[in-house]
């Protein structure tokens, strides 16, 4: 294949069935889970190879856009575009948007493929083959997914019945079936012939922007008018917000796959999950001897067939089996694996209370453009935090009404600006910030910067900012 693959990937939803380590405002896709690489981050290097793909473009929204920033420069991969969604509209809108974007930008015969960045996936020599094979089902016309080889009778995904076999080694689709009783799912894994919908797709631009006229004219009007209209923000495209507003609500799959007579689906035998449940999680990751899969910071005694994992405090578990134990910096789910998938329902009795609600929004770590924070200790007209700022980052230069600062360095180098004066503070060197004067952050060196901030004051929250100057363009 001589012509480049653009990857589209969405990375804009919101969920919480990983609480307590998935939030509203932290999703999956961004947390880092047993290893050192986020779904979001192993998303991206699933299409890092230049020799298959070109940069890819980023679907996400306002509140993770310098994430989505961060994790990639993380790896040093350059992206294509992000593109900001002002609101949710579903994938077909998402999707309507990217097309139309690649077309003007590579061209409307340029294959697109489309994935989520919160599936876990094991990139082996079996995936890149389906790749390539729907690249050659994508480039004769069809509008192509990749359907999932089932290894059980699985009632939380939908399935495709595979019909014919193409020239290209894909099939053509007979139906897609929507997520089936468990009998209907025996049935099916017993017939052969069925996959699981992994949400992955591959076509041209051109060919689903046809279709689009064809099935659904109101999203893609919709959808080009936010491209034509948007706005260049730093590294981000703003799609129009009243544009985008005005698309129907629905999925890829009903707007267009489900209706078109070109649809294809590529057997897909790699491994794969949604890793929507903690028992899918443990399902897809690496068992120890006794069937446990465990992070660091984990000490595991008479316990089988469980997950342990932890971001904050170290667990010990003993005697159990068949449990998920996960521990983030503020709380703390254990139950059944075999209940783990109403974990929402935990989520919704948490968040329909005041005392527990802020547990289903945010993390106590809070990423930022320059970095972020971590909050360590809350009381009363105090709190303490930890600050990391990235090599050649600086905060805004700002000024608080209602708290002063105490910064202590514990590594790195800082610069520090305090109304006309500029200083450098190394390592368990500290400074005061006085209420109401103006005052910025920034890391001149090479490594991390981390510095322990205590605040003290009447009014310690995060709106008590006044941004006289932001380098990445914040009020």
């Amino acid at each position: 294949m001589t012509q480049k693959i653009v990857p589209v990937i969405m990375a804009g939803g919101k969920g919480t069935r990983l609480w307590p380590l998935s939030r509203a405002a932290a999703p999956k896709q961004f947390i880092r889970f047993i290893g050192d690489r986020t779904l979001f981050q192993e998303t991206l290097e699933r299409v890092s190879d230049p020799a298959l793909y070109a940069a890819p473009v980023v679907l996400t929204n306002e509140e993770f856009r310098f994430l989505v920033a961060e994790q990639a420069r993380e790896l040093d991969l350059a992206l294509s575009a992000i593109l900001l969604e002002p609101m949710a509209r579903n994938t077909a809108a998402a999707v309507a948007a990217a097309a139309t974007l690649v077309r003007d930008r590579f061209g409307e015969d340029t294959i697109m493929h489309v994935l989520g960045s919160d599936y876990e996936i094991v990139a082996d020599g079996s995936y890149f083959d389906a790749v390539r094979t729907a690249a050659a089902a994508a480039a004769d016309g069809k509008l192509v997914t990749f359907g999932i080889k089932p290894t059980e009778p699985a009632t939380g995904y939908g399935y495709i019945e595979g019909g014919e076999t193409l020239p290209s080694g894909a099939q053509t689709v007979k139906r897609f079936i929507e997520k089936p009783p468990l009998a209907t799912a025996e049935e099916m894994l017993a017939a052969g012939g069925f996959y699981w919908n992994s949400g992955m797709f591959m076509f041209t631009a051109s060919r689903l922007l046809g279709e689009m006229v064809s099935y659904a004219p109101a999203v893609l009007k919709a959808a080009s008018e936010a491209v034509r209209l948007s706005a260049t923000d730093l590294d981000f495209i703003r799609l129009d917000k009243a544009a985008f507003a005005e698309s129907p609500n629905i999925s890829i799959d009903y707007a267009i796959m489900e209706k078109t007579s070109n649809a294809a689906v590529v057997p897909s035998p790699f491994k794969w999950s949604d890793l929507g449940s903690w028992d899918s999680v443990w399902k897809s990751g690496s068992r120890d001897p006794q069937g446990n899969v465990a992070a660091a910071n984990t000490t595991l005694v008479n316990t089988k067939n469980s997950l342990v994992m932890t971001h904050g405090v170290h667990l010990a578990v003993q005697g159990m089996e068949d449990v998920a134990v996960v521990a983030s910096e503020d709380a703390v789910y254990v139950g059944r694996l075999q209940d783990s998938q109403e974990v929402g329902a935990i989520v919704k009795m948490l968040a329909s209370m005041p005392a527990t609600s802020r547990l289903t929004e945010t993390h106590p770590t809070s990423y930022r453009p320059w970095g972020g924070y971590t909050s360590i200790l809350n009381g009363d007209r105090f709190q303490v935090k930890r600050i990391f700022v990235t090599p050649g980052k600086k905060l805004s230069l700002q000024k608080h009404h209602h708290r002063s600062e105490h910064w202590i360095v514990v590594r790195g180098t800082a610069e520090v600006t305090i109304g006309e004066t500029v200083q450098m503070l190394r390592e368990n060197e500290s400074v005061y910030i006085p209420l109401g004067e103006v005052h910025r952050l920034a890391n001149p060196g090479k490594i991390l910067l981390e510095l322990i901030e205590v605040q003290t004051g009447s009014y310690l929250g995060e709106d008590d900012i006044i941004r006289i100057v932001d380098e990445f363009g914040r009020n």
